[in-house]
């Protein structure tokens, strides 16, 4: 029987690629937090693509593209990685268990709603999750999911299935590892690079549907969707909406409450007292997020208040577009 464990330390997250992108940075001797690694990687963001679609309804995003996060941090910090992708999904699982005979622990992106060990009432077709492989035991590979508490198992046919899940944003096998560290680490360089990056695709991206001009592109749209879809298919949008900020991943406030932990982290790796008070900042714009979900789910539920209503959640988000705005032109003086 087939039997290989690495010694890895898993450590549940509250996202799944910042997670995985810490907890592969620290099994080689780079410990840094999900926060760290969410905030050098870029990981803030935010999008309103009614083009794109995730189960018949528009993509919300509130982080980066895929793998984004990952190839940052990781480059930023002076590691190398291999990133590879598959079209046989035969060689995709060959490949895998070459590198962990190897001692290498794996990445892979996969479609979620294909992983046994997810509780059923949490499983829909979402094909960016990502997890650590460390070992195989016979035919069932130890997994380490960020999302879990504990590793977890799978066995090989439903892992490959995952891994060439169909859909939007299909993985295709994609896998990835850490191939060499950089024996000295200027943090500082990094957490500025991050944060200038952030700062600049959230205010000065040209697309109309993305960053700042997002947030107030799906204020616009939200407010009429009564009238343009109707009341129950506006409730579907809106459920959408709600589920890619709170279920998803850990979602728009989530996002926001680990860009603070972030700058908080940066304050004294900068020297700058500022961080702090803008890691604040960002904690009480989370909150707000929180509350336009919580208006949200209500309108789904149809136990909305008199003042519970699109406008409202309309006002929410150009209110949260502006507090990240000013947010964001005074990271830029302290970076």
């Amino acid at each position: 029987m087939t039997m290989v464990k690495i010694d890895f330390k898993h450590r549940q997250s509250s996202h799944c690629e910042s997670g995985v992108s810490a907890n592969l940075l620290s099994h080689y001797d780079v410990n840094i937090s999900e926060a760290m690694a969410f905030g050098i990687g870029t990981g803030l963001f935010f999008a309103h693509l009614p083009f794109v679609k995730v189960n018949k309804l528009p993509l919300t995003t509130y982080r980066c593209e895929v793998g984004g996060i990952f190839k940052r941090v990781v480059k930023r910090l002076g590691c190398r990685i291999r990133w590879e992708k598959f079209r046989s999904p035969e060689k995709s699982m060959t490949a895998l268990d070459e590198k962990l005979a190897a001692g290498i622990p794996v990445g892979l992106r996969t479609g979620g709603y294909w992983l046994p060990y997810f509780p059923p009432a949490f499983r829909f077709h979402f094909n960016m999750h990502n997890l650590v492989v460390f070992g195989k035991e016979g035919d069932e590979y130890l997994i380490s999911d960020p999302v879990f508490p504990d590793a977890v198992r799978c066995r090989g046919g439903a892992l490959m299935k995952a891994r060439f899940a169909k859909g939007p944003l299909a993985p295709g096998g994609v896998m990835y590892c850490i191939e060499a560290v950089s024996g000295q680490i200027d943090m500082a360089a990094a957490v500025r690079k991050g944060i200038r990056e952030v700062c600049r695709r959230m205010l000065k991206t040209p697309l109309p549907v993305a960053g700042i001009r997002g947030i107030g592109f799906l204020a616009g749209r939200l407010c009429r969707w009564p009238e343009k879809l109707g009341a129950a298919n506006a409730a579907l949008h809106v459920g959408q909406l709600i589920r890619m900020q709170e279920e998803i991943g850990t979602g728009g406030g989530g996002f926001r409450f680990m860009y603070a932990a972030f700058l908080q982290e940066a304050a004294p790796i900068l020297g700058n007292a500022r961080l702090l008070e803008l890691s604040r900042q960002m904690t009480a714009t989370g909150d707000l997020w929180r509350k336009l979900a919580v208006v949200g789910a209500r309108i789904c539920k149809g136990r909305a208040s008199g003042e519970e209503t699109y406008a409202g959640m309309a006002d929410l988000l150009r209110e949260c577009a502006g507090r990240e705005s000013l947010i964001y032109r005074e990271l830029m003086e302290v970076v």
